[in-house]
Formats: structure tokens, sequence, C-alpha cells
């Protein structure tokens, strides 16, 4: 594996000291010499930005899909510093640390009701993560990124023309931020509840005329914010993470232009934060209904009396290499983008009847893509994307019952993903925009692998896990937009997703000995959704009211549903297919800025996700009832209050509350109902930022209610529950010249 990284290291440093051209990786750059640089500039007062939801820049306001997407800047305004907090801030999105041994463990993402809790090695979400355009396909890997950030894009809706991997949920995408011809230093750091440690320093170098240098280095550690009151075992520091990242951008000529990166990470810390879900709810748990809620103080609910079997850990590596080439042709841009991706995972964790049974995950995954894209047209009547996308997947992993001493030895597990897609809009009146595109997207899937005894020693094979199946779809869309005088954006669409069956763990019958599951009990089928969107971006009175909205309705058709299982002693994942979902949804957000220095930020969202066709088990029928994580409304305001200084320093006040209604968590191993009640989070906080940016400080409160808002609830063998934050206070300071 280590071959194939030290190859992408010096395949991308050959081209950035050979190739008599570069491209420009950062589509920003491509702005600059487009008249969106000239657009980009007249907002600038607005607070508008650049993005590239649509893999070409373009204003936030004129970008007609449901997007959200959030400046650097403010997310250290909003101290926004992990990608789990970004959730408080973006319509309709939750992301949270799965801390589940079953389920692979990493951040789950969910946008509009749609998710899934399949993390293993064999699993795809359906909401991507990308960073700076590169699919992250291990949700093990996503968290680390999340530093030295340009901004964030979250698209939500399904994603199945442009994107690399096919998405039914949407897309989160994190940009860093790329060299620039000054030098600078920069530097944050934080200390806040739960001995939470967060410092980050960056240096830019200009080299010459052409290429800049940019190194980060990023550190974040916190305690767990679980109570242990009968077990000796250390379970701090949660996290303990450290990254390093490395980027050049080289521009020798006005029209080539490179982008490289590598980077580095060590993710370790002892990942606990489970409490047994007695805790919340009271026993028994009855299939089909919904356990009785126990309210109590919040110490309580996030304290665990079971035994800790032994130290957890997790001692992973990640690290990786991309580049992007983007040459202007003249007659259009062709831009390369390529990566290479390693992971290593070796964890300590706990599994079986009380959570008291000693487990080990150690694995290898590696991950290469390719994508070639060529745009055309676009300061014309017309403009077009098309091109080709190729993707793999491979891992070797042994995941143990140190108890039994039983465990998975799987490997290879493999996934091919190919792709061709085209895109093109058509303008035939002044600001009246007709688009259509189309992909089509092949997947091969397969595994090789057993379960056995004496997994470390000489393993004695008690049953196979071998699989292997292919999947291909086209997805489409189509859409019209219509810039209104004077007012803004309004735009209609009606759209595609796909996202890739796949395998349980065994083998089918009579395709070898000791086979015992059919190929309906083995495989599962793909997913699919069609999206129906009509939405509007508008500026008015002059700027002072921004507002944004969108209504959609999708038809999804067998979606994934994965459940906590046992596969021969061994905490396993089960995955099978929905009948039938519906998910309708309004999302309402404004800004206010009635005067200089008073922003108020206001946001209502109504979402109704439910199956219309479930029936997982003979006599049962889930028909009509939520989806998980789903919240029927959602609402926040927020204002911020900056007061300029007669220095021209300025001060920063911020109060931000979000409400959400109550919502699922249904178990569906056994039909248990858990849910979340209704609740409130209010964050505060107050800066002050010296004259010219120079260096900034700022005091901050979460989530002042306490409330400890249910991330996962399982009536599994080991009972146990998860959950956000609770209340936590902080300080974090900065400088940059």
């Amino acid at each position: 594996m280590m071959k194939k990284l030290a190859f992408g290291v010096s395949a991308s440093i050959f081209a950035l000291t050979c190739t008599p051209a570069f491209a420009q990786a950062a589509d920003a750059e491509q702005a600059e010499n487009s008249d969106e640089a000239t657009q980009a500039a007249d907002s600038a007062d607005a607070g508008e930005i650049i993005v590239t939801a649509n893999r070409d820049p373009s204003r936030l306001s004129k970008t007609p899909i449901a997007l959200s997407a959030i400046s650097g800047a403010d997310l250290a305004a909003s101290g926004v510093t992990t990608p789990t907090a970004l959730a408080a801030i973006t319509p309709n999105l939750s992301i949270t640390r799965d801390a589940v041994p079953a389920s692979g463990g990493g951040l789950q993402i969910t946008i509009r009701g749609i998710t899934s809790t399949d993390a293993s090695e064999k699993g795809d979400p359906s909401a991507a993560f990308l960073r700076d355009g590169i699919y992250i396909a291990r949700p093990q890997a996503q968290e680390v990124s999340f530093f030295d950030v340009e901004r964030v894009e979250v698209l939500r809706g399904p994603q199945g023309t442009l994107y690399g991997r096919n998405t039914t949920a949407g897309v989160v995408n994190v940009l860093s931020v790329r060299p620039k011809d000054k030098f600078e230093v920069v530097g944050d750091f934080g200390y806040g509840s739960y001995n939470n440690i967060t410092g980050t320093g960056v240096v830019n170098v200009p080299v010459s005329e052409g290429l800049a240098l940019r190194a980060a280095v990023n550190h974040e550690q916190r305690d767990s914010t679980v109570i242990p009151t009968n077990s000796t075992v250390d379970i701090n520091p949660f996290s303990n993470n450290t990254s390093v990242r490395l980027s050049a951008l080289a521009k020798p000529t006005d029209n080539v232009t490179l982008f490289v990166q590598g980077d580095y990470s060590w993710i370790k810390g002892s990942g606990f934060a489970v409490v047994p879900v007695t805790n919340f709810f009271q026993v028994p748990f009855t299939a089909l209904t919904a356990p009785v809620r126990i309210e109590a103080d919040a110490d309580v609910l996030r304290s665990t009396n079971r035994v800790i079997p032994w130290e957890e850990y997790r001692d992973n590596r990640d690290r990786g290499v991309m580049s992007e080439l983007n040459v202007d042709l003249g007659f259009g841009n062709v831009t390369w983008l390529s990566s290479y991706r390693e992971l290593d995972r070796d964890e300590h964790r706990h599994q079986g009847p009380g959570g008291t049974t000693k487990s080990v995950f150690v694995g290898n995954f590696w991950q290469h893509s390719q994508e070639l894209r060529l745009s055309l047209g676009g300061n014309s009547w017309w403009k077009a994307q098309l091109g080709g996308y190729y993707f793999k997947e491979q891992s070797n992993l042994i995941g143990a019952n140190m108890t039994a001493n039983t465990g998975f030895i799987q490997g290879p597990t493999k996934a091919i993903g190919k792709a061709l897609f085209a895109q093109a809009t058509v303008t035939p009146l002044d600001g009246f925009n007709i688009t259509a595109g189309v992909r089509y997207s092949h997947d091969d899937k397969s595994r090789k692998g057993v379960i056995a005894n004496d997994p470390f020693g000489t393993p004695v094979t008690t049953s196979i896990n071998d699989a292997a199946r292919s999947f291909s779809k086209t997805t489409w869309r189509i859409g019209a937009d219509y810039d209104l005088p004077g007012l803004g954006l309004v735009y209609a669409t009606v759209s595609t997703g796909y996202k890739a069956g796949g395998f349980n763990d065994g083998c089918e019958i009579g395709t070898q000995a000791g086979c015992s599951l059919t190929a309906a009990q083995l495989y599962y089928q793909p997913e699919s959704v069609t999206s129906y969107e009509a939405g509007f971006k508008w500026r008015l009175l002059d700027n002072i009211v921004r507002l944004n909205g969108a209504a959609f309705h999708y038809d999804y058709a067998n979606m994934q549903l994965s459940q906590a299982s046992t596969c021969s002693g061994i905490a396993c994942q089960v995955t099978s297919n929905a009948g039938q979902s519906k998910i309708d949804g309004v999302e309402l957000e404004s800004v206010l800025q009635p005067a200089k220095g008073h922003v108020f930020n206001l946001s209502a969202n109504w979402l109704n996700a439910r199956f219309t066709e479930f029936a997982p088990a003979a006599g049962v029928n889930l028909a009509g009832r939520p989806l998980s994580r789903a919240p029927k409304w959602t609402l926040s305001a927020g204002y911020t209050f900056t007061q300029e200084l007669e220095n021209g320093g300025k001060i920063t006040a911020n109060v931000t509350s979000r409400y959400s209604a109550q919502y699922d968590l249904t178990d569906l191993a056994t039909r248990v109902f858990f849910y979340q009640p209704s609740f409130t989070k209010t964050d505060v906080s107050l800066g002050y930022t010296a004259p010219n940016g120079v260096w900034n400080v700022q005091v901050f409160g979460r989530n002042l209610e306490n409330t400890l808002a249910l991330t996962y609830a399982r009536n599994s063998a080991t009972g146990e529950a998860t959950f956000e934050q609770p209340r936590n206070f902080g300080v974090r300071a900065g400088f940059r010249f």
C-alpha cells in the first residue's frame, strides 16, 4: 500500500516540476478569468461568496439548487470547529459521531431524513463527504479534515449527475484554504469544557512568481462526556487527533494551474461514548411501541454503572495525496482530479451482553479515484460539462471477539465505481436558464472472507463470507431557473439519485460448501430517489433582507436500512431494503440586516419523512412510521451585534437558539420505537478582534439548556445509547500576520 502512496506523491511532484503548464485546481481561480469574478466583487459588500456546487464558480444567490455555504470566517465566528457542529447552522442536516462498534464508527450524516447507519467496510453512505472535491469513503477518516477551511458547501438532495459518487441524500464538501501569493502566518487556539484542547497553525509562503506553498497542522483533544461510576478503566481522552496538511499551488501561465496536496492524520483516543439505553427509557421494551422516557438530571443520564472490560482505544492513521489540474484550452477548460488515500485502523472496543466482551478491530483500507471533466461555453448563451469518473476501494481486516476468541477475517473487500456524465445549460432568454443532465453509473462489489475461531492464531473457519454482485443505473436531472429583475432567483428541478446495493455476511446456497443464505437474504438492492423541488433566492429592500426557500417531494424506493445483529457470536450489521418511502419538506431561511452592526438569522424547516411500504417481518407493517432522525419541525433564530471601536477593532456578540421537534430512533432489529423528545439548544459568544484582524479572542457557551439529544438507541445485546454534547463553555484566541 505504501508503494502506491509513494507513487501518488512522486507523480504529483513530477507534474509540479516538469509539466510546462498547470491547470487551476481551485475553481475559485477560474472565476478570476471570468465574469463571475466581477459579479463576486459586486456582491462582496452584501456578504456573498462564490460556490462551486455545480462544478463551475457561481454566486450563492444565483445557484439554482438547495445549498448552504459557510465561509471559514463565519465558521470561526460561530465557534464551529468540527463537522458535528454544522447542524446548528444548516437546514435539515444532522452529523453525529457513531460510537457503536457494530456499525463501524465514524461520522453519520443525515440530510432531509436520509441516512445510512452502515459504516462497515462494505457499506456506502447516503450522503457523500468530500474534501476538496475528493470523495472520502470511510466515515472514520472524515472528521480530521475540519481545519484551515475556506468554506463548507452542503448540497441537499440527490446528486445524480455531476458529483463523483452518486448519492441519494446530498453532499458535504469541505474546501481547504489554498496557497496564496503572500506570506501569512495564522494561529488559532482554544480550551473548553471536558478538557477540550484545540490548536491550528498555518504558514503560507510564496516561493516564486506562480508558485506558493501552504502548511497547516491541527490538534484536537477532548475527554469523554460519559461518567463511569463502577469501573476503574480510564476512558479519557475521548479524542486525541493530530493532522498535518501540505499543499502547493503552481501557476506558471495565465491559463494553467496545478494544485497538489498531501495530508497525514493520527486519530487516537478511547472513542468511548455510550451509556445504557435504560438511562433514558424504562424497561421492558416491547415491539411496535414507544418506551416510557425517563426524566433525570443530565449527569445521571450520561453516567454508566457498567464495568468496562478493558481500556478502549483507537490508534488509526489516515493519509493521502491529491492533485487537481485545470487547463484553459480557449474553447473550454479541462479538469483532472486525482487522489490516493489509505486508512489503517487499530481499535480496542467492547460488545456482547452488557458490553462486557472484549473486541478488537484491525484493518487497512485504500482508495483511489480519477475524475476528468471538460467544461465548454460559459460566456455565451450555453454551457456544458461532460466527463468520466473512476473509483476503487479495497480493504483487509480482522474484527474479533477476544473473549470467545472468534472473529471476522475479511479481505479483500472491493468496490469499483465507474461513471460517465454530461450536463448542459441553455439561456434562450436573458435571465432564463434550462438545465439537463444525465449520468450512467456502474458499480462492482465483492468480498472474500470467513468467520473463524482463533482469528489471530491458526484460524479455524466456522462460516464463509463470500459475495460478489454488480449494479448499474442511469440518473438524470432537468431544471429551469429565472432571475426575476429586482427580486432574485426562482428555480424548479426534477432529479434522480442512486446508491449501489451490496451484501450481508454469509454466502449463497449452492456456491460452495457450508453456504446457507438465499440470494434474497444475502444481497440487498440499490436504493433510488426521485426528487421534485422548487425554490427561490431573493434579496429585498436593497439587500436588507435575504430570503431563501425551497419546497420538495421525494419518492424513495428500496431505502437501505441497517440493523445491529450477531453473526456467529460477533457483532455485525444486517442491511435490507424498505419497500417505499416519501419525504415532503419546506425550508425557509432569512438574513435581516436592518442597520449596520445588526444581523438577524431566522429559519424554519418542516419535514414529513415516512415509510409508505415497509414490512420488515411477517405480520409487521411500519407504513406511516417516520424515518429516523427526521424531526417534523426545526426552527432557529440568531442575532449578531458588531460594534466597531475607535481604534479600528471591533466587538462581536452572538446568540443563537435552535428548536427541534421530536424525532424517532427506531431499533429495526426489535422494532422498538425509541425517540428523542423535542428540545431547544442555545449558544452564545462574545469576541474582540484587534485592528486589521491581527489577533482575536472569543468566549462562548454552547447548549446552555444542557440538553442530551439522543443520536442512537438500541435494544441490542449491549443495550446502549449515545447523545450529543452536553452544556460546554470555552475560550478561543487567534492571530494572523
